[in-house]
């Protein structure tokens, strides 16, 4: 006999109720996230540095009928990380979902970066992780819950880049390695961590692309290595996102997926 989840499979995607706290909310990644999550029943812990833009997102998600708690601090410390699990148990009683979107990029050659600038992107694409990490499966642990954590890594951990990419590059193969090694370490307590791995995407972070010779340069040497022949829009990640929040991941973890228009494939 099939299984209920065979005979409805759209029921894999439900997640009504479930309770995600998302970091770098007010960028592209974290309020497309948001925005989409919201849409389908997710009641919301949204977190920002940027009080005023992440308000914003917090007044449009919630026009759409969606419960939100917002709290304007970066994962910069493990307290940032704590205060921001403790505004989600404050409104809504649990946490079920982490995804990690906060981040940051600063390219430069290394014979001319400064290396206080190489520290702050590994900061905060790898320090803001470990934070989240560690104060939201410290609560998933303890309290039994089976969480799912979706973390944002780049083609860039994988492959080089001639304009002067090392912080970046450097902080995004450590995501990747994070991935796994939160994967296995957590697997026993049902919990999972994906991440999502993409080519240049239009956002805050990649304004710079279209700012300057050596973004333009950077920009147009990508585009021409994606098959699909353009750059990636924020939706292009939502349908993997949701997948990787939803039921239908269960037995999905330590995985690197590339929505990258081929980028990795060539």
């Amino acid at each position: 006999m099939f299984s209920e989840v065979i005979k409805n499979p759209m029921s894999l995607f439900n997640m009504k109720g479930k309770v995600c706290l998302i970091t770098g909310a007010s960028g592209g990644f974290g309020s497309a996230c948001a925005t989409a999550l919201g849409a389908v029943g997710v009641k919301l812990v949204l977190a920002s540095g940027a009080k005023d833009e992440l308000e914003e997102i917090a007044k449009q998600v919630r026009a759409t009928g969606a419960e939100v708690a917002t709290v304007a601090r970066r994962p910069d410390t493990l307290e940032d990380a704590q205060a921001m699990v403790d505004a989600g148990l404050a409104k809504f009683g649990r946490i079920d979902q982490l995804v990690v979107a906060s981040g940051m990029n600063k390219a430069g050659f290394i014979h001319e970066q400064p290396y206080e600038e190489w520290q702050k992107v590994m900061d905060a694409n790898v320090r803001g992780i470990w934070l989240m990490a560690k104060a939201v499966g410290t609560y998933w642990i303890s309290n039994k819950v089976r969480g799912k954590v979706l973390l944002m890594s780049s083609v860039r951990g994988r492959h080089g880049n001639v304009s002067g990419y090392t912080a970046y590059c450097a902080s995004k193969g450590a995501t990747d390695a994070l991935t796994r090694v939160l994967a296995t370490e957590w697997a026993k307590y049902g919990i999972t961590v994906n991440a999502t791995a993409t080519t240049v995407f239009r956002s805050k972070l990649t304004a710079w692309m279209w700012s300057d010779e050596l973004g333009q340069a950077t920009r147009q040497r990508s585009l021409a290595r994606i098959p699909m022949g353009r750059l990636g829009e924020v939706e292009d990640l939502i349908g993997m996102a949701i997948y990787l929040l939803s039921p239908a991941s269960d037995f999905c973890t330590g995985q690197v997926i590339y929505v990258d228009g081929g980028f990795t494939a060539g």
